[in-house]
């Protein structure tokens, strides 16, 4: 079993990682990825740590994403009621929090899993991500 510097297994640090993404907050988590990247020579371990990174701030983006949505309709009935016209837009309201509930769902599901197998040093392909990985690291 491989161990980093600090003295645990790369297994446990990658979990780890996946843990401070999920519930450390960003500056934690950068701050784990970084020292990983600076100091540590396995490209698992650094492969998970970009992982991190990347799911760390991809949720975030697909919620900012489906919360513009509602905005959007918004903004189109505003302009519709130019025209002494509307239609109900609560609806849409009402699915974009009910995604945004799934997505929050999701991403707990996701690091858990990935923290799990990070554990037993397994790697979860995801296929976007995975790619974007291998393409910018040796």
């Amino acid at each position: 079993m491989q161990k980093t510097k600090l003295g645990i297994s790369v297994g446990l640090m990658g979990a780890l990682l996946y843990l401070m993404g999920l519930f450390g907050g960003y500056f934690i988590a950068i701050a784990a990825v970084a020292y990983v990247l600076i100091r540590e020579e396995n490209i698992w371990l650094r492969k998970t740590a970009v992982k991190v990174v990347i799911l760390t701030f991809l949720f975030p983006v697909i919620s900012t994403i489906l919360g513009a949505i509602p905005d959007l309709v918004q903004t189109v009935n505003l302009v519709i009621n130019i025209f002494d016209e509307s239609f109900d837009y609560t609806v849409i309201t009402r699915i974009d929090t009910l995604l945004q509930h799934i997505l929050g769902i999701v991403r707990y599901v996701v690091f858990i899993l990935l923290g799990i197998f990070a554990l037993l040093q397994n790697t979860v392909k995801i296929p976007l991500v995975d790619s974007t990985i291998d393409k910018h690291m040796d």
